[in-house]
């Protein structure tokens, strides 16, 4: 029997408003030493933030970084899960779309993300997350 996303993703999710400054939403990255942070409003997910976000988008063109407000410069586009998407659906997602992590949305509501590592920790899913990996990783 395949297991669902529901048995492997991290509950526990660090957030970015869309209001946050981009310093707080990489202070938090630092924080819980994290590339990517959801970006919530009222529980429903409206972005990702990465760090290639922030990089490519603010600090490539200088300025004043402390008035750039995440919805700025965060990714809109947003693939997501469901707690019920069994693993090997999400490892081919994330290798289709060349995604190292996943948010878990139930009913539009951000209740987990799930990570390629998580897959990895699964032995029975150390195949799909090396195979996604290297998906990911093609130009």
């Amino acid at each position: 029997m395949s297991q669902t996303i529901r048995e492997i993703m991290a509950n526990n999710v660090a957030t970015v408003t869309t209001q946050d400054s981009v310093i707080k939403a990489a202070q938090i990255m630092s924080q819980y030493n994290i590339g990517s942070v959801p970006v919530v409003e009222n529980g429903n997910l409206v972005g990702m933030l990465t760090d290639r976000d922030i990089v490519l988008r603010t600090v490539a063109h200088g300025g004043d970084l402390s008035n750039i407000q995440v919805q700025q410069v965060m990714t809109t586009n947003v693939v997501t899960a469901t707690p019920d998407m069994d693993i090997n659906q999400a490892a081919q997602l994330m290798a289709s779309k060349q995604i190292r992590r996943l948010p878990v949305l139930d009913n539009k509501q951000l209740v987990g993300m799930v990570a390629l590592g998580d897959m990895a920790i699964e032995s029975d899913h150390i195949n799909e997350a090396g195979d996604a990996l290297n998906n990911i990783s093609k130009p």
